[in-house]
């Protein structure tokens, strides 16, 4: 079955949008949608297991416990390890950034 990455996204919604493409058991593929939307302020996200990113629509920038910042802007990527904090810091507010997000052990 063909899909297409773009097709069928939510109309702008209060939060971020995720969406599981695919899952097995080490590995899962999800498409996420912001449109200004950042991580809650209360936290970081801390994942068990790795993450891929890219930006296949929009712009956002990605905040390291740390204090490094990325930005990423289509086609860009970046690999996140295991229990790296990490944050949402700033997306396109008045377009979809498209993400696809790739998490595994």
């Amino acid at each position: 079955m063909t899909a297409n990455l773009f097709n069928n996204l939510p109309e702008p919604v209060q939060e971020e949008w995720f969406n599981t493409l695919a899952e097995a058991e080490h590995v899962t593929v999800e498409r996420i949608v912001s449109r200004g939307h950042t991580s809650p302020a209360s936290g970081w996200y801390d994942q068990s297991r790795h993450e891929w990113v890219v930006v296949l629509k929009g712009r956002g920038v990605v905040t390291f416990e740390d204090g490094e910042e990325v930005t990423l802007g289509p086609g860009d990527h970046l690999s996140i390890p295991a229990h790296t904090r990490h944050r949402v810091a700033w997306t396109v507010p008045d377009e979809d950034t498209v993400w696809l997000a790739v998490h595994y052990d």
